[in-house]
């Protein structure tokens, strides 16, 4: 779908209804879609492309905003193949187009699709002038791959943000925030972050200090809303989750063969809730999806988990999970554990290891229980919920909003 932005701006971007999985790793209940837009000014700009399944529909929204003009430049701000899968067919379509990146850029194009030519190189800080409008690129390295920058129109003060503020889900109708009820897009950008760019919060803290200097009027993602009315609580979304403050709340992820590690994680939850916790996200790992539990663990300050002893390691589910977390570098959580076992108890051990790994506070004393519940184990897991709870509760509320 073709529509306009701002003076000039138009999207041309396109939705992925069909997509179950992006990357072939994490849920799209709602689809995603894949942003670019076009900039019709005294010179024509395209920032970014789209995954190639798309290009033909993607190709006539551009020959239709451009009304037969040639089309100048491709701004290449990310080179992921769902940015940048149309680039060598739009090349053959406009063979004067000058492609615009940075030299990680360039090695990418070259890699991906042997283009070597045509090419126009721009460093931090660096003004691509259009007429009207001027964009300023800013490098923003492992945001979340290397060669990512980002391009400011000095002009109509609007920041194309490559990766940085997307979300999954498609868009439905309209584009723009005031377009289109975006409640449903936050979960889906903390989801977004925590999967995608989780791993990488040192280098978003860097990009959003380079842009603090600029008067940010609409924020362009290559995913999801264009953020305008709701712009500085998008900022606002990154600036903590980049710097791991976490809300005042309680993820608890669990796995359970038989019950009874379940039960512990709801007698936990109940001392929480007892305490005072309000926000608690629970989890069976072997039903809930990593995407859904990672999303948690960065929304929430405090983490607990559960497991039983399998075959001396951990319950396989609960050590993928933590696998992943421990990928991504999670700073600052308030960690409880609990565990059980049979015959030889060994998860306890193991998540004493991984908190040790993380470098996190622990809250309270970790519960081993042998075989079923027993009245001993149910008062440890209280005391254990009871713990977090006034530890949580000691934190000044930072809430994600």
């Amino acid at each position: 779908m073709q529509i306009k932005i701002a003076n000039d701006i138009y999207y041309v971007g396109v939705n992925d209804r069909r997509k179950t999985l992006f990357e072939n790793l994490w849920p799209l209940p709602d689809g995603v879609s894949y942003n670019s837009f076009l900039i019709t000014d005294e010179k024509t700009a395209l920032m970014d492309t789209v995954d190639i399944c798309y290009s033909d529909l993607f190709f006539r929204q551009i020959e239709e905003a451009l009304n037969g003009r040639p089309l100048d430049y491709l701004v290449v701000n990310h080179m992921e193949p769902d940015h940048s899968g149309s680039i060598r067919l739009l090349r053959q379509l406009y063979p004067g187009l000058q492609i615009v990146g940075n030299r990680q850029t360039f090695g990418m194009l070259a890699g991906y699709y042997g283009i070597t030519e045509g090419l126009h190189e721009v460093r931090e800080g660096e003004v691509l002038d259009l007429g009207r409008h001027r964009l300023k690129f800013y490098m923003a390295p492992m945001v979340h791959w290397p060669e990512v920058m980002v391009a400011y129109d000095e002009t109509d003060k609007t920041l194309f943000s490559a990766d940085a503020f997307g979300t999954y889900g498609t868009l439905d109708g309209g584009v723009t925030d005031s377009q289109i009820n975006t409640d449903r897009y936050r979960e889906e950008m903390i989801r977004y972050y925590a999967n995608i760019v989780g791993k990488y919060g040192n280098p978003v803290q860097k990009l959003l200090q380079k842009l603090s200097l600029q008067d940010i009027q609409t924020i362009c993602p290559t995913h999801g809303p264009v953020w305008h009315e709701r712009r500085t609580d998008a900022i606002h979304l990154y600036d903590r989750l980049c710097r791991y403050e976490g809300a005042t709340g309680v993820t608890i992820l669990y796995g359970s063969m038989y019950g009874h590690t379940e039960q512990m994680a709801e007698t936990v939850a109940a001392s929480l809730s007892e305490q005072g916790i309000r926000e608690i996200a629970m989890h069976d790992a072997s039903k809930t999806h990593a995407s859904y539990m990672l999303r948690d663990v960065f929304k929430y300050r405090g983490l607990m988990v559960g497991s039983p002893t399998y075959s001396g390691q951990l319950f396989p589910a609960i050590e993928s999970v933590l696998k992943q977390i421990e990928v991504r570098e999670v700073k600052n959580r308030l960690f409880g554990y609990f565990g059980s076992f049979t015959w030889a108890g060994m998860a306890v051990k193991r998540l004493a290891a991984f908190a040790e790994t993380m470098k996190w506070e622990t809250a309270g004393e970790p519960v081993e229980q042998k075989q079923a519940m027993s009245d001993e184990s149910r008062r440890k897991c209280r005391e254990l919920g009871k713990v977090m709870a006034e530890r949580m509760l000691s934190f000044n509320d930072s809430k994600i909003q």
